[in-house]
């Protein structure tokens, strides 16, 4: 990074475009200070933090440019922990833009995106966590979304991870003590009480990590496909699921040629569900190109609803198309569509080969019979018993790869304590544990590269 975090940043906070009004925030030491330069109606720097002015801004040849409401923030009680402005104008994109200007003109730097965040956190106000847990928050969709990232930006996930890191400190200091008296053959940790904490740290982290199918569909969605033959229903389910004529429903085989995509949201999960076209051979060129479609979405697919007319369709043939669409088959549901047509059709005659009898659901698209069954068998394969939106989810993927790291070094550590392994090794695994553990948190040096990263996904402004 070329620049300096002692400059002084500016950048518009809320969203492009016209509005009611913009927020323009600066941060860094000469914020008030060039802030009450521009500004007419009080002095902002014997004014008290965290108060709000009405006033003018003025132009350098003394033009009034807007009234504005001025926000005062004094380190380190802010954002950043520096002083900070925040200036609420109207609306105006030419405004904004003349503000924006008036301040670069005096020295004051644009914001790279997630600035203002990393500040926070390179001023200790928050940790690595916390910090990426504001992008998640910003982008949350759903409540359950909202909940996980805000638990985990009040600290609950750190708060969980350095009780475990204390602990596991505490051990290899005793360890690295017996290495500076290796010559005297003294132990000062007991080897028992290590093994149980290991294990305990490692049950921790398998539920942490156990949670990051459910964390990670929360935070971008469960891919959900919807496939099967021409006038199966696929179209006809997808709006019963939506309760809402979003699919071209006909009697006409191959009517849906290309995918059509849309959000249903259930027990604040974001399932991405996927209309596809027909398996059949088709019938021309564009027909082709959306059946190969069909089979590209299936293999990519979290959740698969196969959907199969009773009326129409075999055991057999039902069979067929599944291994086709070669899908895992405990993410599969397959739908006996069209029950109101054969209401004496048997869902057992269908669970042959890899079909469970479990995941055949029977229904009447059309009529909406067994919608509401059929949405709860969709969250119950990303949700379990043992994972809930009140437990510690991770849904960072960078999270997950840190955790999993610390989990090898920790079953090591365990392995050599049982192998009878000197000291040295055993204390070298945890090292690595705890350095894992703490990338998470930002404990040990980030490198500026991965800080790079993280906040460079963030807005600007924040």
């Amino acid at each position: 990074m070329l620049y300096s975090f002692d400059d002084t940043i500016i950048a518009i906070s809320t969203a492009p475009g016209v509005g009611a009004i913009a927020v323009i925030r600066l941060s860094g030491s000469r914020a008030i200070e060039l802030a009450d330069k521009y500004f007419k109606g009080k002095n902002l720097q014997k004014a008290a933090s965290h108060t709000l002015h009405f006033g003018q801004l003025m132009t350098k040849t003394d033009e009034i440019l807007d009234e504005v409401v001025v926000g005062l923030f004094k380190a380190p009680n802010s954002y950043t922990r520096e002083d900070v402005v925040e200036i609420s104008c109207h609306g105006s994109p030419y405004i904004q833009q003349q503000i924006i200007g008036l301040f670069l003109a005096d020295g004051v730097r644009l914001a790279t995106p997630g600035e203002y965040t990393m500040r926070a956190f390179l001023n200790g106000r928050m940790d690595l966590s916390q910090a990426e847990a504001v992008a998640d928050l910003i982008a949350a969709e759903s409540a359950t979304g909202h909940q996980i990232a805000m638990r985990q930006m009040r600290g609950g996930f750190s708060d969980e991870l350095s009780g475990l890191r204390e602990e596991l400190v505490n051990f290899a200091s005793l360890i690295e003590l017996e290495l500076d008296f290796g010559e005297e053959d003294v132990e000062f940790a007991n080897r028992s009480q290590l093994v149980e904490l290991l294990e305990k740290i490692i049950h921790t982290i398998d539920g942490m990590i156990y949670s990051f199918e459910l964390g990670n569909a929360i935070k971008n969605g469960v891919n959900t496909v919807i496939a099967g033959r021409p006038n199966a229903g696929k179209s006809t389910l997808l709006n019963a699921l939506l309760n809402e004529e979003r699919a071209i429903v006909s009697e006409i085989a191959g009517t849906t040629r290309d995918t059509i995509e849309e959000v249903l949201i259930l027990e604040g999960i974001r399932f991405r569900l996927i209309d596809t076209a027909g398996i059949r051979e088709a019938q021309d060129q564009i027909e082709a190109i959306g059946v190969r479609k069909t089979f590209e979405q299936a293999s990519k697919a979290s959740i698969l609803i196969y959907v199969f007319d009773v009326t129409e369709c075999s055991p057999e043939q039902v069979h067929e198309d599944l291994e086709k669409l070669n899908h895992p088959n405990e993410k599969t549901l397959v739908i006996a569509n069209k029950m109101d047509l054969n209401p004496y059709a048997k869902p057992e005659n269908y669970a042959i080969g890899s079909v469970s009898v479990d995941n055949i659901i029977t229904a009447s698209a059309i009529h909406k019979m067994n919608i509401p069954y059929l949405m709860s068998r969709i969250t119950s394969l990303v949700k379990s018993g043992e994972v809930t939106a009140g437990s510690t989810i991770i849904s960072n993927s960078r999270h997950l790869e840190s955790l999993t790291a610390a989990r090898e070094s920790l079953h090591k550590a365990k392995e050599n304590i049982q192998a009878g392994v000197t000291g040295d090794f055993i204390a070298m695994d945890i090292r690595n544990a705890l350095y894992h553990i703490g990338s998470i948190t930002g404990k040990i040096d980030v490198d500026q590269d991965i800080l790079g990263t993280i906040f460079g996904r963030f807005c600007i402004g924040k």
